[in-house]
């Protein structure tokens, strides 16, 4: 129902754009009519403005309040002799049940209480839907025919809609914003319970991580460890091999496609290395798992050494062939933004194209390229697929690429499987995790911006 209601609202929104505009259409062949203020397309766009905003945001209002007001008509609704004694939990937990009887999800012979609420329940939910219908196509033709009655010739429909367009992108603004701080705080706010449990000095400076709960009063592993050096260390680990891969890669490469490849290899050449960072991370995970593990435990066997199957130097590997063109492309448009004049100048000064690249254009575009190797860090460190897939869950504290490690992403992921409550270190460990990971890259991408601010050099 709700698709039909917003493809309604887009046909209602659009005849609402064309009977602004035959309107101000008219104005221009009407006898004796003065001058149009704005254009038709301004006088239609004001119209389909009023008619589809306002009741877009009555949806979005009327599906907010929606499930907690029948939810809590439901609740009233049932006897008090059910309810009595029962805490949140459990109440929530008799509401789901009457919501799986509603929507037919059976798997036991359900009380009378349960079925009657399911009834009542399936009995609002019609009333409010199709009341939500009818308020917001109501709304819609109101304010359609209340803005086109406000059209005139001398009406200022161009500063109308200029002024709409900027309250939605100020709202988009503060949207984003209090996103991010709405991700900030509840990051924080668990990161602080998490550390009334456990010593931020054993978190930050433990060298075991082994983050188990008690299921019985009387397990060994009641304790827990949550010493979080070894998740850091094979983060930086596995980034330190994926950047060692992808920065020279992407920086030859670069350096190929801006000094050396012809226009016809150029336009070939650079859209494959791009193609790259479209290929989904799940299908790198599978040709580390399936294609590279294997091989380099291969090769170590030929050369005498053991390497494990699922190795930091297998994933870090493939993370850095995903990372190339995060640098290839930055460094690509570095290098071309230098100006042609100081390649002329180091040629006429006797210089050669390798000479050229070294001393002049790599030194002009280094803020480009330091900006472009340090967001490809951060994507490194935040990267989890490839890791679970092919270094493993194995929190080992070792430099060693051949061993299994783990990462910071990863054991957010593991630590945050299947049904879990915030109410024990374990799953609170994974928010203080997150806090970290968001600081470490938040300060990456500052000194990247920083840099490219800094040292950006401009030239006629």
């Amino acid at each position: 129902m709700l698709t039909y209601l917003l493809l309604a609202l887009l046909a209602v929104t659009i005849a609402a754009y064309f009977a602004g505009f035959t309107k101000a259409r008219s104005f221009a062949t009407a006898p004796g009519c003065s001058p149009q203020h704005s254009l038709s397309g301004y006088h239609g766009a004001f119209v389909a403005a009023w008619a589809g905003i306002p009741s877009f945001l009555l949806v979005l209002l009327w599906l907010l309040f929606q499930g907690p007001v029948i939810d809590s008509l439901l609740v009233s609704s049932l006897p008090p002799d059910r309810v009595e004694g029962l805490d949140i939990g459990q109440l929530n937990l008799l509401v789901s049940e009457i919501k799986s009887v509603a929507k037919g999800n059976v798997f036991s012979e359900p009380d009378a209480v349960v079925l009657a609420g399911a009834e009542r329940y399936n009995s609002w939910s019609t009333i409010a839907i199709w009341a939500m219908v009818a308020s917001v196509l109501s709304l819609s033709v109101a304010a359609l025919f209340i803005a086109r009655s406000k059209l005139a010739p001398r009406f200022r429909a161009r500063n109308q809609v200029e002024w709409i367009t900027s309250v939605l992108m100020i709202v988009c603004s503060l949207i984003a914003i209090l996103t991010t701080i709405g991700i900030v705080a509840s990051l924080l706010y668990e990161t602080l319970r998490f550390f009334s449990m456990v010593s931020p000095f054993q978190f930050f400076f433990g060298l075991n991580w082994e983050p188990q709960i008690a299921m019985r009063e009387d397990q060994v592993t009641s304790g827990g460890a949550f010493g979080a050096i070894p998740v850091y260390v094979g983060t930086m680990l596995i980034a330190f091999i994926a950047m060692l891969v992808a920065t020279p890669i992407g920086l030859f490469s670069a350096v190929y496609l801006t000094e050396y490849a012809s226009s016809g290899m150029r336009a070939v050449v650079k859209p494959l290395l791009e193609i790259l960072a479209g290929i989904p991370t799940v299908v790198y995970g599978f040709f580390a798992v399936l294609t590279v593990a294997p091989a380099m435990r291969e090769f170590g066997e030929f050369l005498g050494f053991a390497i494990a199957p699922n190795s930091a130097l297998a994933a870090g590997a493939v993370m850095g062939i995903m990372l190339i063109p995060f640098i290839s492309s930055l460094s690509d448009d570095a290098l071309a933004a230098v100006p042609q004049s100081l390649r002329d100048g180091s040629y006429g000064l006797g210089a050669t194209k390798g000479e050229t690249i070294s001393k002049v254009l790599l030194p002009a575009a280094l803020p480009g390229i330091m900006g472009g190797i340090l967001l490809a860090v951060s994507r490194a460190i935040g990267e989890t697929m490839i890791v679970v897939m092919a270094a493993g869950i194995i929190a080992a504290l070792t430099l060693n690429p051949f061993e299994p490690v783990t990462t910071v992403t990863v054991q957010i992921v593991t630590l945050l499987i299947g049904d879990t409550e915030f109410d024990n270190p374990k799953t609170l460990a994974a928010f203080a995790l997150g806090l970290v990971l968001f600081l470490v890259t938040l300060c990456l991408n500052v000194i990247a911006l920083s840099i490219v601010r800094k040292y950006r050099e401009q030239y006629d």
